[in-house]
């Protein structure tokens, strides 16, 4: 009787010792679908122009795409802040716009209509684009994505408000080749968004969603854990069905924990080759997996080799999404 005791306390305090080990072995959903994202910050930025009342500022050298930091002396975090500037100028204006990373003055005439002058444009508040889900967490309804931050056109961080995810398919492939990255062209499947970014940091972007995931869960790796050699990805490069395809992982760099180059791999798949090219934009965030583990996202392309980029581990993504 006594020994039967002493058993069950060495194994409760085996068990209690043992929480690493047991965290570590949590049970995630290998993304691989792409989604479409929506982040805002206090950036406004030039959608499109409308055809008749845009004319001016088009003519101009207003251009998609670009950044508008001030009207007059007026800074611009939001649209409103636009209308109020207009509002006061006396029948012409000075953009100072963002474009890539110079900026620069445009002057002209605002349309004139009933409503006070218009600039005739179609605005947009931060930053749209498609990106891979890596993991999704079917307890809470957490997910994590891209492996890397979104940056502003500026370089820098894009410090979030808000955010939301939205079903999105591949339409289209730009082929990736030496010395220009290639796209994964994307549209929104639906109006109706299907989660929630929380978070933008250097390691991703996180949040909440609806368990859209058709694959099982499966452990994640340890960073000791992770090797040199064959591993998979999963990735939708055609429609909103992800696939497997084969790599091999050359390189690793434990010690690089913040900049989402842990590991250097290259894709061998055929397949993949014969679509993408290798790693194209909008693949960012394809979960890695070896030995029947999760062990990181893809993150970066070489610019002078398509064939070959980085990933993160999976731990120093799950750290920066707590």
């Amino acid at each position: 009787m006594k020994k039967m005791a002493f058993s069950m306390a060495f194994i409760f305090l085996l068990i209690w010792a043992l929480p690493q080990s047991v965290e570590a072995a949590r049970l995630l959903i290998p993304g691989g679908q792409v989604i479409g994202m929506a982040l805002e910050d206090q950036s406004v930025s030039v959608a499109g122009f409308d055809e008749k009342l845009g004319a001016a500022a088009k003519s101009a050298g207003l251009q998609t795409g670009d950044q508008i930091l001030k009207v007059n002396d007026t800074p611009i975090t939001c649209p409103e802040d636009i209308r109020l500037a207009l509002s006061k100028s006396d029948g012409s204006v000075a953009l100072t716009v963002r474009r890539g990373q110079r900026q620069r003055q445009i002057r002209f005439c605002p349309a004139a209509t009933e409503k006070g002058p218009k600039l005739g444009v179609y605005l947009k508040r931060g930053i749209t684009g498609i990106g891979t889900v890596t993991w999704y967490d079917p307890q809470s309804g957490k997910f994590g994505a891209l492996g890397h931050g979104v940056n502003t056109p500026a370089g820098k961080l894009l410090q979030l408000e808000k955010g939301n995810v939205y079903d999105t398919q591949v339409v289209s492939v730009k082929k990736g080749c030496i010395g220009q990255p290639g796209q994964l062209m994307g549209t929104i499947s639906g109006s109706q968004m299907v989660g929630a970014i929380r978070k933008n940091v250097q390691q991703g972007v996180f949040g909440t969603m609806e368990n859209k995931f058709r694959l099982e869960p499966m452990p994640t790796a340890e960073n000791g854990q992770i090797r040199e050699g064959s591993a998979t990805i999963y990735s939708t490069v055609e429609g909103c069905v992800p696939r497997e395809y084969s790599v091999e992982i050359l390189k690793i760099y434990p010690s690089a924990s913040q900049s989402g180059r842990n590991m250097l791999l290259k894709v061998t798949d055929p397949a993949l080759l014969a679509t993408t090219g290798g790693i194209v934009q909008g693949m960012s965030g394809s979960p890695i997996i070896q030995d029947g583990k999760l062990i990181g996202a893809v993150t970066h392309v070489l610019v002078n080799d398509p064939t070959t980029g980085y990933g993160i581990f999976i731990e120093n993504m799950l750290d920066a999404a707590a």
